[in-house]
């Protein structure tokens, strides 16, 4: 009986003193941005000399510096940017942050998945720092990308907010899969499922540990070796399966097609974003404007890779695919934009270097969208396919504290993106120049 008093005793003791260790939640910090320019990205105007108003991580006001001024309470932290363009944080759909363009060929088969999350966090850094403060993830081994949205959410490294899709699915021997192994080593990458059991199984398993969307590859690709872009690798039923299992579950569905018949089904079947759309001919632009199916383009990759083909260890096979398929897709793309898909911002950074993405926006401004539509494909067109439309895309009362600023008029010039001098996201500071 003594020793449980005792017991009991030192209990007491231990929570007394823990208690008096935790820290009290300190207030919300108070932040005012005053902006000489601010892009209102869903009507193409400036409002000037505005002030935003910061409490955690939230935006709590915005309007006149004179009129919100008054009601800043005292000790308010003031950051001028009063000499500066101002828009949310930009948003890119297709990212692939665990990767980079030096892993496309054999190569990668020495960098095992830690490293490739290791990787990524130095390229969410990259990322964040030129002013994309929201990606979506579509694509990385060992679900590495998802391990690196929580340590970004955890605080451990910096990046932007991540909506991660862990391996996508692939056919065997498809876009997703390794060929490059000879077959006595009997590996197939970790999204490689066939059939409707199987996907059904594939997509339950990402959702299980952790993926927030799910990404499959309706046709081949180009950075593969030996399958062919034009054709489609799933088939009707497997497609359906996919994006009905993930939207019973909650999570959105994007799809690799470069191939017309694998763009026409995918959409069919009820796919939220079609990914690159190399291929697509009058028919499935009508059906994605039908169903509202989001094109997300990635253009920028083709001047990069074309230009640096030859340091990359891309086997003849990618490199012979790379040259017929990207004129092409540019030339139907072109088509989408006049006919008025909708279009989400997104680059493939990884075939490229990260940090590049806003060399995206002068691409898309030379196949036919105007200045505004490339922004908005960024900010309010990203934040709706993500379906994040209440918390990111916008510059509003309650939505998270992601602002970049900018010198210039991008509406004039969109290439004064790409030098991006602050960012801000979720009210703290990440870059100041």
């Amino acid at each position: 009986m003594k020793r449980l008093g005792l017991l009991s005793f030192l209990c007491s003791v231990l929570i007394s003193v823990c208690g008096a260790q935790t820290p009290k939640a300190s207030a919300p910090a108070e932040i005012a941005v005053h902006a000489g320019k601010v892009l209102d990205v869903r009507t193409g105007n400036y409002l000037t000399d505005q002030i935003i108003w910061i409490e955690g991580d939230r935006i709590k006001a915005i309007g006149k510096a004179a009129e919100i001024s008054s009601q800043l309470p005292a000790g308010a932290k003031v950051i001028d940017l009063s000499n500066a363009t101002v828009l949310p944080g930009l948003i890119d759909c297709h990212t692939h942050l665990t990767y980079t363009p030096y892993m496309s060929g054999p190569a990668g088969l020495h960098v095992s998945y830690p490293r490739q999350a290791l990787i990524g966090a130095r390229n969410a850094r990259v990322t964040l720092e030129a002013g994309f403060t929201t990606v979506r993830n579509v694509g990385a081994n060992g679900y590495s990308d998802i391990a690196l949205r929580d340590a970004i959410k955890a605080g451990d490294v910096p990046g932007p907010r991540i909506l991660a899709s862990g391996p996508a699915l692939s056919i065997t021997g498809g876009h997703a899969d390794e060929n490059f192994l000879a077959p006595q080593y009997n590996f197939s990458s970790d999204g490689v499922a066939d059939g409707v059991t199987g996907v059904t199984a594939k997509v339950r398993e990402n959702i299980k540990y952790g993926a927030d969307v799910i990404k499959f590859m309706a046709t081949g690709g180009v950075l593969s070796e030996g399958d062919n872009p034009a054709l489609e690798q799933y088939s009707p039923e497997e497609m359906k399966a996919i994006i009905d299992t993930a939207h019973g579950l909650g999570r959105k569905v994007a799809a690799h097609a470069h191939g017309a018949l694998g763009i026409k089904n995918a959409v069919l079947a009820g796919v939220d974003s079609i990914e690159h759309g190399s291929y697509m001919n009058e028919e499935d632009i009508q059906l994605m404007k039908q169903h509202g199916t989001y094109l997300v383009p990635t253009l920028y990759l083709g001047d990069w890779l074309m230009e640096n083909m030859s340091t990359l260890g891309l086997t003849p096979n990618m490199i012979e695919k790379a040259k017929i398929v990207l004129p092409i897709a540019r030339q139907n793309i072109a088509v989408a934009f006049k006919e008025g898909v909708k279009v989400a911002f997104g680059t493939d950074a990884a075939v490229y270097p990260h940090g590049l993405n806003a060399r995206e926006f002068a691409v898309m401004v030379k196949l036919g969208l105007s200045p505004l539509q490339s922004i908005q494909a960024a900010t309010v067109n990203a934040a709706d396919l993500l379906g994040w439309t209440d918390r990111v895309g916008t510059l509003e009362p309650g939505k998270f504290a992601d602002i970049i600023a900018i010198d210039g008029d991008p509406l004039a010039d969109v290439h004064v993106l790409e030098n991006v001098r602050f960012v801000m996201k979720g009210g703290e500071v990440i870059k100041n120049q």
